[in-house]
């Protein structure tokens, strides 16, 4: 797939920026982000890519604990030709170097999940704006911890949640405040992706075929596949919930009120190990979370929404969106459109594309060509965007700290749920409250770009 068809197959949306109070963080050239990075994994360097790419933004310093990935990073600005960046290293806790710093506005976290939450408030005390990958917190308190700072700070912290920008995903938001659905009843999502390769690898190469894990292998397999140890939840939701909660307007008219999951059994691991490595001691380790993890939420407004973390088995790649309402509903995995009284035949589904390109969202047609070859289709460029304006002009961030943490405490609570024989788990609420009055402004304007 070339470059151009690439990014055809994503979205955008930014809007709805509240600005900080006066004088808040910094008050230097504006026209200019001063940028940290906290973690140049692989994930990291997506970020750092889209940096170079910029004439507003100055990549001042990063931090790893890994020479590898230090190295691959330092690659990156040679090849920019670009000034190499300041160096934290040597120890979990060199980021808090990084953070001393006067001339950083704002931080992109892209470490392993278990250190989000402490450098995320080490950030937002130091005065810097926070990007962080997903997720906030491991334990229901941590997130209440997350706010607690940021209400303390007024540091806005926003979670990088990329698929909220996919093309068709805001092509729907779109159909969805024209009410081509009508009244929304039902919703389906979740991250649906075969990562076996990414759990386990020789030590060697990214995505092989091995069935080691731990500190001697690569990447993620380093860290993510012992979440899948020691955990029983849905541990990657916010791909899924980030776009749901932007069509029925969550934290913005809306809230979820309480879920419950439910988790299956989980041979799917350990019947990948015996395949590509026959008789190697990794395939008794007896994996806690369950190959596929349900879990069900109500929303305050009466809508009922169903989340699915599948990740141990062969599949394509699928968030599995479904969006339904009184009139008609939106399948991506089926890629197709039915509309009452307006689809081509009566009970026949229409493509998904005749519906999506008509109604493609005006961010989208107005700056597909600044996402051209951005990572995830385009995606990455406008979740990078959206954190950067909000950074120069001082400005909340589209996706706030109540969405983030909204979007991330459904792990602890969905792995309770199981724990305790799939009993019902009230949600919190982040807001105090607030949710009754706010607006649901995402992608309304094109402020900010």
């Amino acid at each position: 797939m070339d470059r151009r068809d690439f990014v055809k197959n994503s979205v955008v949306g930014l809007a709805g920026l509240t600005i900080l109070p006066s004088g808040t963080l910094f008050a230097r050239d504006a026209d200019k982000v001063r940028l940290g990075y906290i973690g140049v994994g692989l994930r990291g360097r997506n970020h750092i890519g889209e940096g170079l790419l910029r004439s507003d933004v100055e990549i001042v310093a990063i931090c790893d604990i890994q020479e590898s990935s230090l190295k691959y990073c330092r690659e990156q600005f040679v090849k920019a030709n670009k000034k190499l960046p300041a160096e934290y290293t040597g120890g979990l806790d060199a980021y808090k170097k990084l953070l001393d710093r006067k001339d950083i506005d704002a931080v992109i976290i892209a470490t392993p999940w278990q250190f989000h939450k402490a450098q995320a408030i080490d950030a937002m005390r130091a005065g810097k704006y926070v990007g962080c990958e997903v997720i906030a917190g491991i334990t229901v308190q941590d997130h209440w911890d997350i706010l607690k700072v940021y209400q303390e700070t007024k540091v806005p912290y926003m979670t990088l949640e990329n698929v909220c920008y996919r093309r068709d995903v805001m092509a729907v938001l779109n159909m969805v405040r024209q009410n081509l659905f009508g009244e929304l009843v039902h919703l389906e999502a979740g991250y649906q992706h075969d990562l076996r390769g990414i759990f386990f690898n020789d030590g060697k190469s990214f995505n092989g075929k091995g069935a080691e894990f731990g500190p001697n292998t690569m990447g993620e397999a380093q860290w993510r596949t012992q979440f899948n140890i020691d955990r029983n939840g849905d541990i990657y939701p916010t791909h899924g919930i980030g776009p749901i909660m932007n069509y029925v307007d969550i934290n913005r008219g809306n809230r979820f009120t309480n879920l419950v999951s439910f988790a299956s059994k989980s041979p799917g691991l350990n019947a990948y190990i015996k395949k590509v490595s026959p008789g190697n001691k990794n395939a008794n380790i007896k994996f806690k979370n369950g190959d596929i993890v349900t879990t069900m939420l109500n929303c305050a407004n009466g809508e009922t929404v169903t989340l699915t973390h599948d990740t141990h088995l062969p599949r394509p790649y699928s968030i599995g969106f479904r969006v339904q309402g009184t009139e008609g509903l939106w399948m991506d995995v089926a890629d197709a459109i039915y509309i009452e009284d307006k689809s081509k035949n009566y009970d026949q589904w229409d493509k998904a594309d005749v519906w999506t390109e008509k109604y493609d969202h005006p961010l989208w047609k107005k700056f597909q060509s600044e996402a051209e070859g951005a990572g995830h289709g385009g995606m990455d460029w406008f979740v990078f965007n959206a954190f950067v304006q909000s950074v120069k002009q001082r400005k909340q961030t589209p996706i706030d700290i109540y969405d983030s943490l909204t979007m991330s405490v459904i792990t602890p609570l969905s792995e309770k749920s199981i724990a305790d024989g799939n009993t019902p788990q009230q949600f919190p609420d982040f807001t105090a409250g607030k949710w009754k009055e706010r607006k649901n402004t995402f992608a309304l304007d094109d402020s900010g770009f």
